[in-house]
């Protein structure tokens, strides 16, 4: 086992220490919880995710009378998504936000909603996630020891450089771009025509800055609450992946729980988020303007552009959806209706 895990795994066994202890510190007259469990959040304090991770947490202890008490543990404190999803499967995590570019490493077919340039806006993404496409794939994870709970607004992924704009497809030939330990991502920045290079989420900064990569790929409040700005100020909104986020809980830890006390979960995990949704729409807006009051210069692709752009990656979807392209086309459906 490497070192990094083993270090997560003592992380996660100290909360289930902390979790004894206030057990038996519970205020006099206040009855001790029947459960204390652990949530992974690997972005910082006040981010929307970490913020509908705490609704989360609030609303299941207060429609539990305080006997189910959750422990949100955000900034990557449990590890990194990979490892915390590990965990998660083997009891050592009981809940977790993870993004599904991610999950997909462990779940494969998750790649079929995160394919490039699938959704025409964020309005259609949600058309599929809420209806029975979306049910269909929160099953999914069943197989995995996991139980999938709701859906997370994650934003529309995009390009970020740090000597020029992305402004056609020939721009991003030859460059060297950060992506997430993901083969589809791998598959679709090479099919673009630059090279991939995989980077741990808290590296880009420095690689960026170092010359390792030309650039990266992620969300704008990413981009802004980590401050790539400073060393990549030309944001392209092309809008190549949306990418959304799974709330998880861990199936040995389901497996604990009460029919009753299994709805009231689901039914606050739903509610979570769509109070991520509305944080995130806010959150996109004022991270535009905290990146523009910093000098970024943010490019928007013509449609032309966007075709040519859509059209390198058809390969992607051969390799990734070759048995699911009816669900592919149920999909586009979508966003004509």
């Amino acid at each position: 086992m490497r070192r990094e895990t083993a270090v997560r795994l003592a992380g996660a066994a100290a909360i289930a220490v902390f979790a004894c202890v206030l057990s038996l510190n519970a205020a006099p007259g206040e009855p001790a919880p029947e459960y204390v469990f652990s949530y992974a959040e690997n972005q910082t304090e006040g981010y929307p995710t970490t913020l509908g991770a705490e609704r989360f947490a609030q609303l299941v202890e207060e429609r539990t009378d305080g006997r189910i008490r959750i422990l949100v543990k955000s900034g990557g404190e449990l590890g990194t998504e990979q490892e915390v999803i590990w965990q998660v499967q083997h009891g050592g995590i009981d809940f977790a936000r993870v993004s599904l570019s991610q999950l997909a490493e462990y779940v494969p077919r998750m790649n079929i909603l995160q394919m490039p340039y699938l959704y025409t806006g964020s309005e259609h993404m949600w058309r599929v996630l809420d209806g029975g496409i979306g049910e269909e794939f929160l099953d999914e994870v069943s197989g995995f020891d996991l139980v999938g709970l709701s859906w997370y607004d994650a934003g529309a992924r995009n390009f970020y450089l740090a000597d020029r704009p992305i402004t056609c497809l020939e721009d991003i030939a030859g460059l060297r771009i950060r992506v997430q330990n993901s083969d589809l991502m791998v598959d679709m920045v090479q099919a673009l025509g630059a090279t991939a290079v995989p980077t741990e989420y808290d590296e880009v900064y420095g690689s960026i800055e170092r010359g390792i990569v030309d650039g990266a790929e992620n969300n704008l409040p990413s981009y802004e609450s980590m401050r790539h700005y400073e060393v990549a100020p030309y944001f392209t909104e092309d809008e190549h992946t949306r990418v959304p986020e799974m709330q998880l809980c861990s199936g040995p830890t389901w497996e604990k729980l009460s029919e009753e006390d299994r709805g009231i979960i689901l039914a606050c995990a739903k509610e979570s988020a769509l109070y991520e949704r509305e944080l995130w729409t806010e959150r996109e807006e004022e991270s535009r303007q905290v990146v523009l009051s910093q000098g970024v210069t943010i490019v928007e692709l013509s449609e032309e552009e966007h075709r040519r752009f859509r059209d390198a990656v058809l390969g992607v979807y051969e390799k990734y959806c070759g048995d699911d392209m009816d669900i592919i086309v149920q999909i586009i459906r979508e966003g004509t209706t």
